[in-house]
């Protein structure tokens, strides 16, 4: 019977069918039989080796179907390549590789299968396959008879059979993956579980009989709630030297207990891993097939939120931390991420507000910019500004707030805040203190236990073997001594241990610490209290601060919002630009132009002023003379006559400082420096009063001189000139000593 072109037959015996196929059979031609017979076998996974050997054993005996259509024993090849390997992609399939490439060196004549779905299980391989067939006229052979892809009805046939075999693999797959779905669901799919816990032969999952790893894991919860981030905790676990106890996997030693230095990625995972809270989870990290590499297990995993897990059930473990614990660590990693909406972890910079300041007109948080010297971070000075308008709207900046007054308003606040919570304060931070003591004592003990059964076993080992195996023998001494020196070393580093950290405090350190509590602004302003210490005491209290700059004035709205809810409303002075830029500039004017006109002089009218609760712009905290002076000149009001002005005691062309300053153009202790270094002439002047003052000798054309000096640098040879005569310069108490100078 034929269907198409492809003959079929019911054989009664293999011998029988190979020798009615050849005769019958018009595809296989001589020049067939000039190339090779390929015999492809393949099983999907190792355990089918293992087990389905029948199939096995049916897939090497085409090789005496091969012989029976005509092919010689030595003409017949096997290929083996791809046992235990899947047929769903030709990557990683050796054999199916070979395969195409000697069909495509025009080296084979037929290739056999029992089935097409053994050559491939993937549409994209098979029609690749079944196209250089074509190309170099190659059969193909399987147990319903002999194909030839060149043909059209043999092509279209084995195009459906290896649409039927994708199909076959899809529906299997689908099928196990609802299984599999259907049991995580009933929380009862076993999947590896982290360290801390192991999974019984009868699949419970409890905790690591190990205690010190209980313990290990328990110390690490507990810190990253005191820390706060996730790299502090791992400075402390490597500072005290703290390592964690995994459970080997795979391999000979699968199930045994190993111990490895933390790393961040480790603690990552288990600070978000729901089984520490109870809850049995799955579907926490599927895979993405666009993320995944070839040869890569572990690509191509992401990260989804709650909500599209396969299953999250609660209360199904043993835990470690409760639930709203576990929420509670989320929270704090999504804060501590330097992102625009996050709050962010606290860095060394010291802006103690950074991140926490929340503009009023956007809803946007401040950045923070640092002016001054940059060889200390003391020396910083904070800047909080607000530029959403001119980054998103090419417009002007929003908002900015000097870091000084805002943040002294806010630990004003603060502290006033903390004050009735004093002695509380000092008990908790004991307690915390002690507990944090004992948990590390706890640690020492367990690791010098283990240390001590390590020697004792080892000891045992060496014991037990026969002395008369030197070849034995000498390794297991080996090894106890290296026991040995561990526990002796590990003992003396817990002696260490105890001189710095005393298992319980102290009566002085409770009294420090007793004190210092009372004394909350003294703690805060003390040299053992760090910037980031300030900052994780302002995210506990505060959870945001919301300013708002009246117009571009020195008055600025703040708005603490308290982390329990409540709200606290202030207002903080920054320094502006211009005096027109003061509230109180108005004022300001008016009662200058009223005390000028009554006579006062400038420095009696900036004391007036300060007296009257003006405060002049930019950092300055009161109005100096020369403040006034330049007011009174932008007012248009005459000063009265300082001795400055008056020539008494000069000669034809001197001047006295400030009035040559003046006239140069240029700040007077330029000049007073210049006439250190020799560059303007001068005498010291004798007053009444037993001082001395300067008098400047500088005619029409020394003033054009220094004028231009001033106006254009000295080049490159006149610069070290000065610096040279800089540094042979008397020290600042010996130039008061020698000019003797009055305060102008």
């Amino acid at each position: 019977m034929s269907v198409g072109s492809v003959e079929t037959v019911a054989p009664s015996n293999a011998a029988a069918v190979g020798r009615a196929l050849l005769l019958r059979s018009e595809k296989i031609q001589p020049w067939h039989h000039d190339r090779l017979a390929m015999v492809y076998v393949r099983q999907s996974t190792m355990q089918q080796v293992q087990t389905h050997q029948e199939s096995t054993r049916l897939q090497y005996g085409l090789t005496a179907r091969a012989h029976d259509l005509g092919w010689a024993a030595d003409r017949v090849l096997v290929i083996d390549d791809d046992l235990g390997k899947s047929g769903s992609s030709a990557v990683d399939r050796a054999g199916f590789q070979r395969l195409v490439a000697e069909v495509s060196l025009d080296h084979v004549g037929l290739i056999l299968g029992v089935e097409m779905s053994r050559l491939a299980r993937s549409n994209a391989d098979w029609h690749r396959l079944l196209e250089v067939c074509a190309l170099f006229g190659t059969l193909l052979a399987d147990a319903d008879g002999i194909y030839d892809p060149s043909q059209y009805n043999d092509r279209l046939l084995l195009g459906l059979k290896g649409t039927m075999s994708e199909a076959e693999l899809h529906v299997l797959r689908q099928r196990m993956y609802q299984g599999k779905l259907n049991k995580a669901r009933r929380g009862e799919l076993a999947v590896p579980v982290p360290l801390g816990y192991v999974r019984r032969p009868s699949g419970e999952v409890t905790f690591d009989p190990d205690e010190q790893v209980q313990h290990v894991v328990r110390l690490l919860f507990d810190r990253f709630a005191a820390l706060g981030t996730l790299n502090a905790l791992l400075r402390y676990l490597v500072a005290h030297e703290i390592q964690l106890g995994i459970r080997l996997r795979e391999g000979p030693a699968k199930g045994e207990l190993e111990w490895r230095r933390p790393n961040r990625m480790t603690l990552q995972n288990l600070l978000k891993n729901p089984i520490y809270a109870g809850a049995y989870a799955y579907g926490r990290r599927p895979v993405d097939p666009r993320r995944q590499v070839p040869g890569r297990r572990s690509t191509g995993r992401t990260t989804t939120a709650p909500t599209e897990w396969v299953a999250l059930l609660r209360d199904r473990l043993p835990a470690y931390i409760s639930w709203e614990e576990y929420e509670q660590n989320l929270a704090r990693l999504r804060a501590n991420q330097a992102r625009a909406e996050a709050v962010g972890a606290a860095r060394r910079g010291p802006a103690l507000l950074a991140g926490l300041v929340v503009c009023a007109r956007c809803g946007c948080r401040l950045f923070v910019r640092y002016d001054g010297s940059g060889a200390a971070l003391a020396g910083l000075r904070p800047t909080y500004l607000c530029q959403r308008l001119r980054s998103d709207y090419a417009g002007p900046s929003c908002q900015t707030i000097a870091g000084v007054a805002l943040e002294r308003f806010v630990r004003e606040q603060v502290l006033v805040a903390l004050a009735p919570a004093a002695l509380e304060l000092s008990l908790a931070a004991a307690a915390t203190v002690e507990r944090e003591r004992t948990d590390l004592q706890q640690l020492w003990q367990q690791r010098r236990e283990r240390a001590t059964y390590e020697a004792d076993r080892a000891s045992r080992q060496f014991c037990v073997v026969e002395p008369e195996n030197r070849l034995v023998a000498r390794q297991l001494e080996r090894e106890w001594e290296e026991k040995l020196a561990a526990q002796q070393r590990l003992g003396e580093e817990y002696e260490r241990f105890l001189r710095v950290q005393p298992r319980v405090l102290t009566a002085a350190e409770r009294e420090a610490i007793r004190w210092l509590a009372a004394d909350l602004p003294t703690l805060w302003d003390a040299p053992t209290t760090t910037v980031a210490d300030r900052k994780e005491i302002l995210r506990q209290v505060i959870e945001r601060v919301v300013v708002d700059v009246d117009g571009s004035s020195e008055r600025v709205q703040v708005t603490l919002v308290w982390a329990g809810g409540g709200q606290t409303v202030g207002e903080v002075v920054r320094p502006v630009a211009r005096l027109d830029q003061l509230t109180t500039y108005p004022d300001l004017c008016d009662r200058v132009r009223t005390l000028a006109a009554e006579g006062w002089r400038a420095d009696v009218i900036a004391e007036r002023l300060n007296a009257e609760g003006f405060r002049p712009p930019k950092r300055r905290d009161h109005f100096g003379r020369q403040g006034v002076l330049r007011l009174m000149q932008r007012l248009g009001l005459d000063a009265p006559r300082s001795r400055s002005q008056s020539r008494d005691g000069l000669a034809p062309d001197e001047w006295w400082l400030p009035a040559l300053a003046q006239e140069v153009d240029m700040p007077r202790v330029t000049l007073y420096h210049w006439v250190l270094r020799g560059w303007v002439r001068a005498r010291h002047h004798p007053l009444p009063s037993g001082q001395h003052r300067l008098a400047l000798w500088a005619d029409a054309a020394e003033v054009y001189r220094l004028r231009a000096r001033r106006q254009h640098p000295a080049g490159e040879e006149a610069r070290r000139r000065w610096v040279t005569t800089t540094a042979q310069m008397p020290s600042h108490h010996d130039r008061r000593a020698a000019t003797r100078l009055p305060n102008d």
